[in-house]
């Protein structure tokens, strides 16, 4: 028998994340073919009907957002993020998100897929390192240019157009789309160098580490060690890259994995300061009150009401 402490965090599914948000009996359900949790690509206007706000949430797919007309508002991480027209927002497989303000009235493309859909006969790991916005930690925004807005805009036709006509049955069609997609939104994506500004591509990399061993370690000496730099060095390269020093982006993680878990799971306080790396929970009600304002209890009691 599983103890409490073992109970999973809450990561959506996309039909589990539809029958949630959309309402079970919303009719655009038949929009979706059987399966959908793999890959789907439909237009916004026809099912993005949220009938509630989205509280911190993990999904197992990569998200895609192509917005047309419109604003769409949402949190990735502790970050919110406005997209407008001719700009495309990435919610990477397993990143914390988001949506506060429910706004129904937006055109678009939304395309969402499984990261096992990009790996076969025209896709391998080693390339798709080369799409920062598929990490989690990048840039997951990006604004497009007109012409090149244009072209995307077709090959979201074509990848709705394969949904609609077959699923992904025909799976390399799929693969293909998918990765002329990315190639096209890597011309206008605002890309760590590979070498040239050693702090942006030093702050990237700490952004990604902490993300993966939040509850392992909140140390900027654990993370200097691993990046083989000296703690200032990574400290003075993130303030100047991010406006934020390496502490703060360690701190507003664990609040932001704390919310999640406060939202998302019926553990412990106890329980919860463990997942965040925190053993002692006196310490971790503590550090969160000082940070939000009221205790996790409180929160917790906050969620329960609205």
């Amino acid at each position: 028998m599983k103890s409490k402490g073992d109970e999973k965090v809450k990561t959506y599914e996309a039909k589990g994340f539809r029958e949630k948000f959309l309402g079970a009996g919303n009719p655009m359900h038949l929009l979706f073919k059987s399966n959908s949790d793999h890959f789907f690509c439909l237009k916004m206007e026809e099912i993005m009907q949220l009938q509630y706000p989205v509280p911190p949430s993990k999904h197992s797919c990569h998200t895609i957002l192509f917005i047309t007309s419109g604003t769409h508002i949402m949190k990735i991480g502790f970050e919110e993020h406005q997209t407008n027209a001719n700009e495309i927002i990435v919610v990477p497989a397993g990143q914390i998100f988001s949506i506060e303000n429910v706004n129904n009235k937006i055109i678009g493309f939304i395309c969402q897929f499984h990261p096992d859909v990009l790996i076969g006969k025209y896709g391998n790991t080693e390339m798709l390192n080369d799409f920062d916005f598929l990490k989690i930690g990048g840039n997951p925004k990006i604004s497009l240019s007109e012409s090149n807005s244009r072209f995307i805009y077709n090959l979201f036709i074509r990848l709705q157009a394969s949904y609609v006509e077959s699923g992904i049955t025909n799976f390399n069609i799929v693969q293909s789309y998918l990765m002329a997609l990315f190639c096209e939104m890597n011309k206008n994506n605002v890309k760590i160098p590979k070498s040239g500004n050693a702090s942006a591509v030093l702050s990237s990399k700490f952004k990604e580490l902490i993300f993966a061993h939040i509850k392992i370690n909140h140390e900027v000496n654990y993370y200097a060690s691993l990046l083989n730099v000296t703690p200032n060095h990574l400290n003075k390269s993130v303030k100047s890259t991010t406006g934020k020093p390496a502490t703060k982006w360690i701190d507003e993680t664990i609040l932001l994995e704390a919310k999640y878990l406060l939202f998302q799971t019926t553990l412990s306080i106890s329980e919860i300061a463990m997942q965040v790396g925190h053993e002692d929970h006196s310490y971790f009600s503590r550090f969160f009150k000082k940070h939000e304002g009221i205790t996790p209890i409180e929160y917790r009691k906050m969620i329960a009401k609205s």
